[in-house]
């Protein structure tokens, strides 16, 4: 209170002297608050990639369903209007499968 008195005092209305505690956490607050933003157009950074990131997959959905449907229509059996026939082929296969499977073991 002593100093607030001689300021007065003196004809000036300056802010009293602020302790060394209260100018480290200033300083560290504005620290802080530089940090913050700093990350911030960090993240804002790291966004815009991402959308382009996305973007560019995006351009390749025509191409990969062309590709999709082409390996559907490559893997049907040409042989499966044929039913009986193709039975017995899913049958003798299978069979041909057990066999191969016991004899890795």
């Amino acid at each position: 209170m002593a100093t607030n008195r001689a300021s007065t005092a003196n004809g000036g209305n300056a802010a009293p002297e602020k302790s060394y505690f209260e100018q480290q956490r200033e300083l560290l607050v504005t620290e802080i608050a530089q940090s913050l933003e700093l990350v911030l157009q960090n993240i804002n950074k790291l966004n815009r990639s991402l959308e382009e990131v996305t973007q560019v997959g995006n351009e390749f959905a025509p191409v990969e369903s062309l590709w999709s449907h082409f390996e559907n229509v490559m893997a049907k059996d040409p042989n499966e209007s044929q039913e009986g026939g193709h039975e017995g082929q899913t049958e003798h296969e299978e069979g041909e499968e057990t066999e191969f499977t016991e004899h890795q073991k």
